[in-house]
C-alpha cells in the first residue's frame, strides 16, 4: 500500500519561497539558492505525482531559480564593474509578498474582533431633544432696542391721555372688565397669522384704552421672547413693523 503524504497548500510560487525560507530559518536577503532551489524541485515534483494541473505560476517559479541557480554556479569574471545579484528581483519580490501577507493578517485579525463588538443604535435623551437654547434679545431684536418700542409706547399712551374729556372724565362710568395679558397674547396671535405684517405704532393707536395698550405691548414683548413674532425697522427712522414667525 503506497504511503500518502498530504501536502501543505501555498496560495502561489512566492509562498512556498517564502515558507521554505522560514522553515531553514535564512537570511531572505542572502538566499541560499542551491539549497532553497533543490527544495522548491522536490516540493514541486510531489505535487505532480499527486496533481498533474500543476499551476503553471509554480512552474514558472521553477524556471526561475534554476536559471537563478545557473547565474551563480558560473565563474564570476574579473571586471571592475559589480556584478548585479541574480537574487536581487527575486528578493524584493519576497519582501513585497511578505507585507502584503503580513497586512493580510492584520485586516483578518481586525475581522475577527469587529465580529466581537456590539454597537449601540444613537439615542438622545428626552431632557436633551426638549432643551430649548436661551433666546437672546440682541439677535431677536437685531438692532431695534426696547428704548424705540418704549418711546411708540409712551407716544400712545400719550394720544390716549389727550383722547380724555376733562369734562365727562368726572362722570360716573360704568367699567367693563379688562381684557387680561393670556386673552390679549392669545388674540395677537391670531391677529399675526391673518396680517402677517402689520405696524406696530397702528396696533397700539387701534386699542381703546390705556390698560389695553399696556397689555397690548407686554404681549408683543411676550411673543417675541417665545419667537413667534419679529420686530423690523428697514430705516434709521422708518415705521418699526411686526413680522409673524407663526405657521399659517
Amino acid at each position: 500500500m503506497d504511503l500518502k503524504v498530504k501536502l501543505q497548500v501555498f496560495e502561489g510560487p512566492l509562498d512556498l519561497l517564502l515558507h521554505l525560507l522560514e522553515k531553514n530559518k535564512v537570511n531572505i536577503y542572502d538566499i541560499p539558492i542551491v539549497e532553497i532551489t533543490n527544495q522548491y524541485m522536490e516540493y514541486i515534483n510531489e505535487m505532480q505525482r499527486q496533481d498533474l494541473n500543476v499551476v503553471s505560476e509554480f512552474l514558472v517559479m521553477a524556471a526561475t531559480l534554476l536559471d537563478i541557480k545557473s547565474r551563480m554556479l558560473l565563474p564570476k569574471e574579473e571586471t571592475e564593474e559589480e556584478e548585479e545579484d541574480p537574487r536581487a528581483e527575486l528578493v524584493q519580490k519576497l519582501l513585497e509578498y511578505k507585507m502584503y501577507k503580513c497586512m493580510s493578517y492584520e485586516l483578518k485579525d481586525r475581522q475577527v474582533d469587529a465580529q466581537k463588538a456590539l454597537f449601540k443604535e444613537p439615542t438622545i435623551p428626552e431632557e436633551v431633544s426638549q432643551y430649548e437654547a436661551p433666546v437672546d434679545l440682541d439677535e431677536l431684536l437685531l438692532g431695534l432696542t426696547l428704548k424705540k418700542l418704549n418711546a411708540v409706547f409712551q407716544t400712545v399712551m400719550r394720544r390716549q391721555e389727550d383722547k380724555i374729556d376733562p369734562i365727562r372724565s368726572k362722570f360716573g362710568r360704568i367699567e367693563k372688565e379688562e381684557v387680561s395679558l393670556e386673552e390679549r397674547m392669545e388674540y395677537l396671535e391670531q391677529y399675526a397669522i391673518a396680517h402677517r405684517r402689520f405696524s406696530f405704532r397702528e396696533l397700539l393707536e387701534a386699542q381703546s384704552s390705556k390698560m389695553e395698550v399696556i397689555v397690548t405691548f407686554l404681549s408683543v414683548l411676550e411673543l417675541m421672547r417665545t419667537e413667534k413674532i419679529q420686530i423690523v425697522q428697514e430705516s434709521i427712522f422708518g415705521e418699526i413693523a411686526i413680522e409673524s414667525k407663526i405657521a399659517a
